[in-house]
């Protein structure tokens, strides 16, 4: 039966299979008939005969047999009906549309994470693009400024690579989260999905920008987006990297969040705060988001089917026919 579901191949009543269990008995009948049939010649001696062998009919006799067992199971396997099954899916899918907005700003190098918070987040955006595979998703990146780094697309393999790319100090350094957010909105004002989310992720305080933060979350609000912030960081002080005109040293910073301005931002637009310590807490909050925002997918699959019992069928009958005529023919029997 596996190699049956292997190539897609059913039988609509399997239960003529059980025909197969008489082939035994069939041929022990036709056995039977050709012993009772043979000619028994009783001689005093042996000795002048002993190098006679037998004739190539009398060898090849029992393929008559094979044809007649042959077309039985032909016949059998005909009347099982075997099918070939070919499955086809229609997905219809209520998408949402999701913007990654992203912090990038040299703070985003600090070592609370491993290896450090900008790698954390772009592994974590990663493994939450896999598990969406039905929606549009877009990716802004902000430090001092903001940037549409990939806008919303249903083609995963091209954000990421994407998200990959993305390295600190791209950009202006600085934390320009209005224009993080104001991006977002932007690329997704026009969306036709179901649902409109922005990811919001910043370690640090606003302290650039054109649009401020409070503008970007009345204008999220106009366009009913809903808004989850993550605030990435270690709570106290986190090992930085801080380049000097000698090169790079590693410092303890304190870790400066703006967890008022995040929470109202998520808490007014209907999304949620969430604050990442660490790499294990980042992927729960990923997994939290997924969760959260779940995506009505409803697949529906036909089944087509392409009869196959002719075949069998024709085998069946040019065995029977051959083993008649050979019967009648080459393998005629005297009166």
């Amino acid at each position: 039966m596996k190699f049956l579901e292997r190539y897609h191949i059913l039988l609509a009543q399997p239960y003529f299979l059980l025909l197969l269990l008489l082939l035994p008995l069939i041929l022990w009948y036709f056995y039977r008939e050709q012993k009772q049939r043979s000619v028994v010649f009783r001689i005093s001696t042996t000795e002048g005969i002993k190098g006679i062998g037998k004739s190539w009919k009398v060898k090849w006799r029992p393929l008559l047999n094979v044809l007649r067992s042959i077309a039985f199971i032909a016949f059998v396997i005909a009347l099982a009906r075997p099918q070939k099954t070919n499955v086809s899916e229609s997905i219809d899918s209520e998408g949402i549309d999701i913007v990654l907005s992203m912090d990038i700003s040299g703070s985003m190098l600090a070592e609370d994470f491993k290896p450090n918070r900008l790698d954390a987040a772009k592994d974590n955006a990663i493994k939450f693009v896999d598990a969406r595979a039905t929606d549009r998703i877009g990716l802004v990146i902000f430090s001092g400024e903001s940037f549409t780094q990939c806008p919303i697309t249903i083609d995963h393999n091209v954000l990421k690579e994407q998200i990959t790319a993305v390295k600190s100090g791209m950009l202006q350094d600085g934390t320009a989260i209005g224009d993080g957010l104001a991006t977002a909105v932007n690329r997704l004002r026009d969306s036709k999905g179901k649902s409109k989310v922005i990811i919001l992720m910043t370690d640090g305080i606003n302290n650039l920008g054109k649009v401020g933060p409070e503008l970007a979350l009345e204008i999220a609000k106009a366009y009913h987006i809903k808004v989850y912030t993550i605030g990435i960081g270690t709570i106290g002080q986190a090992l930085m990297p801080i380049p000097t005109p000698f090169g790079e040293k590693k410092e303890m910073v304190p870790v400066q969040i703006d967890e008022p301005l995040l929470k109202k931002i998520a808490n007014e637009t209907g999304g949620q705060y969430f604050r990442a310590t660490g790499n294990s807490k980042l992927e729960s909050i990923y997994q939290s988001i997924d969760k959260l925002e779940k995506t009505s997918v409803q697949v529906n699959a036909y089944k087509h089917y392409a009869e196959l019992f002719f075949w069998f069928a024709f085998t069946g009958v040019v065995a029977l026919v051959l083993e008649i005529l050979l019967s009648l023919t080459v393998f005629r029997r005297l009166p």
